[in-house]
């Protein structure tokens, strides 16, 4: 009996593969992510994410690039997984009759899976901030938080419950966005170049279009994403609301709200890239087969 060939390139993606795929970038761009964390939380004089970089390794060593680590993968295994995994079942529905959804379609599928991924990941998120932002306080104020779990146990002992989801507004308003650009332009940017005779569904198409979704993605979303790490990393009282912490913000000039902006898209491009591109690779050789 013939054995059926299956076309691996009309695989589907399991609901799970964003998750893990985003995880696994994660361990590669989470001193990108410290380093943007701690540029966005500077008052006053400020460096550059070089000489940021290289103070961090002179006072607490390499290793310390990596605080935070164990949340960031915990916030990817909630919040990527959440949205990637609400967008991939969605988009079966609203494509009609085997057709790509619309553009609007694919944004109104991003919109959901964001603000449901940033409703899930703000704990973990917060506590992420918390761990990258702590090697820069004085010995003192420091939370000296373990690892996530004793981050999020801590938080909800210590400040309550609701205070695991301080930013929850712009963290939601930042997933929305991101998930966007790195969702729903990848996915039509994708698109556009499968049409073309140039491009196959192979890594050259996955880099190219997570690369141009991922600079999009950060251009989208910098001064909520600053926001967001101002109010995660604020003390008690610190701000009144998020109207207060826009105006504080501004107050140090429009440039305040794109702090960290170049290692934002060094960290989001990277970031988008590799996760596409595992995420592909999952969908390739572990995928659904079509029907």
């Amino acid at each position: 009996m013939a054995v059926k060939e299956v076309d691996i390139t009309k695989r589907t993606s399991v609901w799970y593969h964003g998750g893990l795929a985003s995880a696994g970038a994660s361990c590669f761009t989470h001193p990108l992510d410290l380093l943007k964390v701690h540029l966005q939380t500077q008052h006053g004089a400020s460096m550059r994410g070089s000489q940021m970089a290289v103070h961090i390794v002179r006072s607490q060593g390499v290793l310390a690039l990596y605080n935070g680590i164990s949340a960031s993968v915990g916030r990817q295994l909630t919040y990527s997984m959440t949205r990637f995994a609400v967008y991939d079942i969605l988009r079966p529905y609203i494509a009609t009759e085997g057709q790509n959804p619309t553009m609007l379609q694919k944004m109104m599928i991003a919109s959901i899976a964001g603000f449901c991924g940033g409703i899930v990941g703000t704990p973990c998120d917060m506590v992420n901030v918390r761990l990258q932002n702590d090697i820069k306080l004085p010995q003192a104020q420091r939370r000296n938080y373990k690892h996530v779990f004793d981050g999020l146990y801590q938080v909800a002992s210590k400040e309550g419950i609701p205070a695991l989801f301080n930013g929850l507004a712009m963290a939601t308003a930042r997933a929305v966005l991101v998930t966007n650009g790195q969702i729903a332009f990848y996915d039509q940017i994708k698109t556009f170049l499968l049409t073309s005779s140039y491009f196959n569904d192979n890594i050259q198409t996955h880099f190219t279009a997570s690369f141009l979704a991922g600079a999009i993605a950060t251009g989208m979303t910098q001064p909520v994403d600053v926001m967001k790490t101002r109010l995660m990393n604020a003390k008690p009282g610190e701000y009144k609301g998020i109207w207060h912490c826009i105006v504080l913000t501004g107050k140090q000039g429009p440039l305040s709200y794109f702090k960290g902006f170049v290692p934002a898209f060094i960290r989001l491009g990277p970031q988008t890239i590799l996760t596409w591109i595992f995420k592909e690779q999952l969908r390739l050789r572990h995928g659904r087969d079509p029907l």
